[in-house]
């Protein structure tokens, strides 16, 4: 078993200074990073999640931005699809919920992009629930320590009971589920663990001498040359436009083979991550318009100047 009081003392002194955990981070606030946070890197997601809420502090001010908006500030976070289950989470939160984030679990579950790891996540990380959190790190965690394995499959309904099964039962719980997902982060690591860091006095994986995994090791996912990479090239080119922009410009971002270019295009528009106009240009969703919106404005303000 996993000592709570150790793991917690630990946590206390050990832990990283990520703007998420300081004092006064709303719910709203920590909901956004979990988003931020799936499959992307702490130090990627640090600069745009200050910059995010900077902006926008509340569920009812992201949910008022353009989806359009919301895409340029998600940046290079990828996996866009994200920053659009985002702004849909916002709207749901400030149209049907007073724009408070939910403190219970099944209804977090409700809201577009939350799954069972988010929804606990802001339970127990905003409302300090007790509620168990289970991610990659966690689950490596208590693979070695408890069951003196490695483990390299993903979270499952039976992770949340193991977990539940070491919470302790006072209001250290939170603490406990934060050090847990710490540990496996920073020491206990899927690659290279620093044992000799670990706070942990009792490890059934240290005790066994470490055995090695029995299943097919995980694969780590490649970027270069797959169609995310292409995508990205995609909406960079859009990012950058504050107009509609010609098939021509979005078929120089990706010389390298045109099927999958226009593979990776046809997803964006399925995606609803970008638009085509009537004339046939593309942007980003929201922004079809643009132009003609433009046109008109530069029209009134060139009246406007006659009259006077």
């Amino acid at each position: 078993m996993i000592d709570p009081t150790e793991l917690v003392a630990w946590f206390a002194r050990a832990q990283r200074d990520l703007p998420w955990r300081r004092p006064g981070v709303s719910a709203w606030q920590i909901l956004v990073s979990e988003f931020m946070l799936q499959q992307t890197p702490v130090a990627r997601v640090e600069p745009v999640w200050l910059a995010w809420v900077a902006r926008w502090p509340t569920p009812s001010a992201t949910a008022a931005a353009g989806a359009a908006d919301v895409l340029r500030a998600w940046g290079k976070l990828g996996y866009p699809r994200r920053a659009k289950r985002l702004h849909e989470c916002a709207s749901v939160i400030a149209a049907e919920h007073r724009d408070v984030v939910p403190a219970d679990v099944e209804t977090l579950l409700s809201l577009p992009g939350v799954g069972t790891y988010t929804a606990r996540a802001v339970a127990c990380f905003a409302y300090r629930q007790r509620v168990p959190v289970v991610d990659t790190n966690v689950r490596r965690v208590v693979a070695r320590a408890v069951h003196g394995r490695e483990d390299a499959g993903s979270p499952s309904a039976r992770d949340l009971d193991d977990v539940a099964a070491l919470l302790p039962d006072d209001s250290t719980a939170p603490q406990f589920s934060a050090a847990l997902m710490e540990l496996g982060a920073t020491v206990c690591t899927a690659r290279g663990p620093r044992c000799g860091l670990c706070p942990l006095s009792h490890c059934a994986w240290r005790s066994l001498g470490f055995p090695a995994g029995t299943g097919a090791p995980k694969r780590t996912q490649r970027y270069a040359g797959t169609d995310r990479q292409v995508r990205g090239r995609l909406l960079d080119v859009l990012r950058g436009s504050a107009f509609p922009v010609a098939r021509a410009e979005l078929d120089v971002a990706w010389t390298t083979d045109t099927a999958q270019r226009d593979r990776a295009l046809d997803s964006l528009l399925i995606d609803g991550l970008v638009e085509q106009t009537d004339d046939g240009r593309f942007a980003l969703c929201g922004e079809a318009g643009t132009d003609d919106q433009a046109v008109a404005a530069q029209s009134e303000s060139a009246q406007a100047k006659r009259l006077r």
